[in-house]
């Protein structure tokens, strides 16, 4: 997986079902260039972490939206199954109406071509960022009993738009609104003589 970082997202093209539940044939990821994308895999639908992260996801994406990112989600699930756990409420084990498209990998092509799938045919918890030209820019790969932190979706998105605007670099443990630093030795100096304690 690490070997897609700073190389063009693997594009593809299947089965979605869509925030209005219809379902969209062509689904495809090159759709989304000149937004930035938050590319997750989940192992199946109807499962105990997986709900929590998507239902996460869906409370944070008018943020995400605000910042001109989208959010799609992937599973080897087929489309019809996708729908049926839109279609049950929360209090029963469903993910209610999410509002962003949940893409069917049911070949389990998808999964394979990110590097997240595992021998007995389930996705790992993978994230992905892209970045407007759909190069992948940051990769996070949890084992199926850790859920993912959405915040830290959120802040890799700062991050990455911080650079991209200022050209200056994140340290560790930044968020928006903190200093960043110069990429030269002076500005690690100075940085750090700031923040070392």
């Amino acid at each position: 997986m690490s070997t897609h970082v700073t190389k063009p997202a693997p594009d593809f093209t299947a089965v979605a079902v869509m925030g209005d539940n219809t379902f969209k044939e062509d689904f495809s990821l090159s759709d989304f260039r000149g937004k930035y994308v938050i590319l997750f895999f989940y192992p199946l639908d109807f499962t105990f972490v997986c709900p929590s992260e998507i239902i996460a996801f869906d409370k944070a994406l008018d943020r995400f939206k605000e910042k001109n990112c989208e959010v799609v989600g992937v599973s080897i699930d087929s489309y019809f199954t996708h729908l049926a756990w839109k279609n049950t409420p929360v209090n029963e084990g469903g993910i209610g109406q999410i509002r962003y498209p949940l893409v069917a990998d049911l070949d389990k092509k998808i999964s394979r071509q990110y590097g997240v799938l595992l021998p007995e045919g389930i996705a790992l918890r993978g994230t992905f960022l892209l970045d407007r030209e759909g190069v992948i820019r940051h990769a996070v790969l949890n084992d199926l009993p850790l859920g993912r932190n959405v915040e830290e979706a959120m802040r890799m998105l700062d991050a990455l738009q911080f650079h991209e605007e200022h050209g200056d670099v994140c340290p560790a443990n930044w968020k928006d609104g903190d200093d960043a630093m110069t990429p030269t030795s002076e500005g690690v100096a100075e940085y750090l003589s700031k923040h070392a304690s």
